[in-house]
């Protein structure tokens, strides 16, 4: 997981924050604060909790455990988390530098990879 987090993650999640920059840019205020958020939420939806769940039942040896039951669980994992997951974006998207946006986004998707790994026994 850290190999997936520091390549294909540290190479997809830079440019999805430059492209909400870009969608947003003639966007002010209240309306800008939300859209970056919800855009930010959007991305991180259930076909990525599950891309995610599917990665760590790969590298943990677990391949056959793979089927429509891991859609299952990231949808649930994905809707129970909105919350938490409106205030995380909203200060990473609106409170950090662009610069430092890939930085609190691992921060708190080191975070969120423990509840993707729990919400298989939560969700299932």
């Amino acid at each position: 997981m850290i190999l997936i987090g520091a390549t294909f993650y540290a190479f997809e999640i830079p440019n999805y924050f430059d492209w909400i920059v870009k969608k947003t840019k003639h966007l002010k205020g209240l309306r800008s604060t939300l859209t970056k958020t919800g855009l930010a939420i959007i991305y991180f939806n259930p076909l990525w909790i599950a891309r995610h769940l599917i990665f760590i039942k790969l590298f943990s040896g677990d391949i056959e455990a793979i089927g429509w039951n891991v859609m299952h669980i990231a949808f649930w994992s994905f809707v129970v988390n909105i919350p938490i997951s409106f205030v995380a974006n909203f200060i990473i998207q609106n409170r950090f530098k662009l610069k430092w946006r890939f930085v609190g986004s691992a921060i708190f998707s080191a975070i969120m990879a423990i509840y993707y790994a729990l919400s298989e026994t939560i969700f299932s």
